[in-house]
């Protein structure tokens, strides 16, 4: 049995709707072809895929990351505004496309105002350049008369987009991007970015460029931008065709938070400063089966299990985790998947919806005490020691939980990640109770009686009912290889 103990008192962070984040890039069929189909019956009036628009609404993302990735670092912003048979095609430098540059800025903030979703622009600090930065911040926010606002009103949009975030530069680091920079060149230009954006738009929220939050190009960073920036990145991605690889590895990104927290928290001290970054986790997902210039990832539910233990590092870590993109939300490494005739989802689509609809306003404190793996256990633990094995052992089920301001409704979301045995879960809320039947949701590898399968989705099924309370304990069974999401009432004993 494992007891999962949840105290609605102890708020250990305010969740910002911003961790049910996306990121969509000019890479693939992620745009062209996948939320954007020129032509299609499939399409509106704008190009943008009906079918599409309303499988992402249902995510209910609070933010969307855009146009890269590394495609950002050689796209020039003005390539794509004006009429668009007027735009130029140019070379695509980071997966070897050609860029139509149909798909624009008016585009993607149509497209984000359509999802209900705020936009993220990441800013090519490979080949572009501090005046074109400049100039993109002041044709999305400006509302003077001044020339780069007077295009945008000249191409159809008269009030400003104003946009918030904006990221400086993407993954720099790499000599996979175009025009990387050591860490201490990356800080000298974004240090001049920083300052003259603020200056243009003093409410912009600014991005700096991390790695995994624990190597030097991230202690570099933070040491020098830590003053000038909201916002710290970091990007991870994981995956394994061995089931305890794949699903324990989001571990890592409770490593990552923790050291960049370190990092933040040390320059904080040192440079006395009033506040702090905090992180954004600007691209997150599983990944490792393609690397063409499509990463048209087909996944199965072990998948699944791993988002929703991203997730849940998330919720339990909002407190320094204020954003979190899943890189990407269509084709390429993606929940929703297109065809000429259809758009369906794949398991990870599930973990995602079923969270962001349960999250209430603040996480709140979970103990978990049950049978727990380790790398020895599981039998593969030559291949952990780089990956997580120093992290174990785990709890066989990962929880998080949420509760309302008021703390009159709680949502608790567990993953048992065992792969061949259900597991007893004893759920007991401190200091208060149950108020009538609490809602279950579980999605499962298997069918268990009364779930349903989703259609088009091959593996994945879903129960939902209710299950009646015992004062403040509720007891439940998780089938092996599970996400359960519960949602109940409380009150005062």
């Amino acid at each position: 049995m494992t007891r999962i103990a949840v105290d609605p008192a102890r708020c250990v962070g305010t969740l910002d709707r911003n961790v049910f984040g996306g990121f969509v890039e000019h890479l693939g069929r992620c745009i062209y072809g996948g939320l954007y189909d020129e032509g299609s019956p499939l399409a509106d009036e704008r190009g943008f895929r009906r079918d599409v628009l309303g499988l992402l609404r249902e995510l209910r993302m609070g933010v969307l990351r855009w146009p890269g990735g590394n495609f950002v670092s050689n796209y020039h912003w003005a390539d794509g505004i004006g009429p668009k048979d007027a735009r130029p095609a140019r070379p695509e430098l980071a997966w070897g496309a050609v860029e139509s540059n149909r798909f624009g800025t008016d585009e993607f903030l149509a497209y984000c105002a359509e999802l209900g979703t705020d936009p993220y622009i990441c800013l090519n600090m490979g080949t572009g350049t501090l005046e074109e930065a400049l100039a993109w911040v002041e044709y999305c926010n400006g509302a003077a008369a001044t020339a780069w606002a007077r295009r945008r009103r000249e191409n159809g949009r008269e009030e400003p987009y104003r946009v918030r975030y904006w990221g400086l530069g993407n993954e720099m680091y790499g000599d996979w991007q175009v025009g990387a920079l050591s860490a201490e060149e990356y800080v000298r230009e974004a240090t001049r970015w920083a300052r003259a954006i603020k200056m243009l738009d003093p409410d912009a929220v600014l991005v700096s460029c991390g790695m995994n939050g624990w190597n030097d190009w991230d202690r570099v960073v933070i040491d020098g931008l830590a003053p000038l920036v909201d916002l710290h990145s970091l990007h991870i991605y994981t995956g394994s065709d061995d089931y305890w690889t794949n699903v324990l590895q989001p571990h890592q990104a409770e490593r990552a938070i923790r050291c960049a927290r370190a990092l933040i928290e040390r320059v904080a001290y040192v440079k006395r400063l009033a506040r702090s970054p905090r992180i954004a986790y600007d691209e997150w997902n599983v990944w490792f089966r393609t690397d063409d210039g499509k990463l048209e990832e087909r996944y199965n539910f072990s998948d699944a299990l791993a988002v929703a233990t991203y997730l849940n590092i998330f919720v339990r870590n909002c407190a320094w985790v204020r954003m979190a993109n899943l890189a990407q939300m269509v084709n390429a490494i993606a929940p929703v998947v297109t065809t000429s005739a259809a758009a369906v989802t794949q398991p990870i689509y599930y973990p995602v919806l079923l969270h962001a609809r349960a999250a209430l306003e603040n996480a709140v404190d979970v103990h978990v005490d049950g049978p727990t793996v380790s790398p020895l256990e599981s039998g593969h633990h030559s291949r952990w020691p780089h990956r997580v094995g120093d992290l174990g052992p785990f709890g066989l089920v990962d929880a998080a939980a949420t509760a309302s301001a008021d703390r009159r409704r709680v949502a608790v979301t567990l993953v048992n990640r065992s792969p061949d045995h259900p597991e007893t879960a004893e759920i007991v809320l401190r200091d208060l109770a149950f108020d009538g039947a609490a809602e279950v949701r579980g999605l499962t590898a298997e069918r268990d009686p009364g779930a349903r399968e989703i259609a088009d989705v091959q593996g994945v099924h879903l129960a939902e009912g209710a299950e009646k309370p015992n004062g403040p304990v509720l007891t439940l069974t998780l089938p092996p290889q599970s996400f359960t999401v519960v949602e109940a009432a409380a009150t005062g004993l």
